[in-house]
């Protein structure tokens, strides 16, 4: 017999969280423990569980008020650790894909998936700890193929850069903070694009993730 996947999801649009609630319910595989309207309430919820009884997979809404997707799988990931959380969102720019990983986010699929892919989703971050839509693995992923090589040297410059890079900054704020143009940076950037075969800078935040090259939670 299969086990059943525990979500639990927060999502300030009621219309679509009700809609989300019935896809979720016509899975075999997955039972829904509760929902929330913000982040804050369902870190409350959250917080009234038996450690036994809570979630496997949280599902998360980026922009809602009072306590937003960012802020509340930060919360998650400081104090439910062994927690999922997949973020459920209209954006796909890149920066907020960063953003939301930075903040703790197993997976990041955009709203108008397909429920087979939700699933697979939910699947994803249960059981292998990561997942990422199609759309996003074609901007990104696929072009983020992690090299498998063991032999890759990076320079003291490099890792900080690469360090910087999984931040919010931008390149022109982290030429700021090295002290060097921007130009060195690109430079910086296209050398790490070539060992690591990336095209794109979530691409070195996923490989930081990845390897533990760099300590990405601050």
């Amino acid at each position: 017999m299969k086990k059943t996947i525990r979500v639990a999801l927060a999502d300030d649009h009621s219309l679509f969280r009700k809609g989300l609630i019935e896809i979720l319910s016509s899975f075999d595989e997955v039972e829904v423990l509760f929902e929330a309207k913000n982040g804050k309430l369902f870190i409350e919820q959250l917080s009234k569980m038996p450690a036994k009884e809570r979630p496997d997979v949280c599902i998360l809404d980026i922009n809602m008020p009072v306590m937003s997707g960012y802020d509340t799988a930060r919360h998650i990931r400081n104090y439910y650790p062994k927690l999922k959380v997949l973020a459920l969102s209209m954006y796909g720019e890149e920066d907020i894909i960063i953003k939301m990983i930075n903040c703790g986010a197993n997976g990041y699929i955009l709203k108008d998936t397909e429920p087979e892919e939700l699933l697979n989703a939910i699947k994803g971050v249960h059981s292998a700890g990561v997942y990422h839509s199609d759309l996003v693995s074609n901007k990104v992923l696929r072009e983020a193929k992690l090299t498998e090589e063991d032999d890759v040297v990076f320079t003291e410059k490099e890792l900080r850069f690469l360090n910087y890079c999984c931040s919010e900054m931008t390149y022109k704020e982290i030429a700021e903070e090295m002290g060097i143009s921007h130009r060195t940076v690109d430079g910086y950037r296209d050398n790490l694009f070539s060992k690591l075969n990336l095209h794109s800078r979530t691409g070195l935040v996923l490989y930081a993730i990845k390897t533990g090259v760099v300590a990405v939670y601050k």
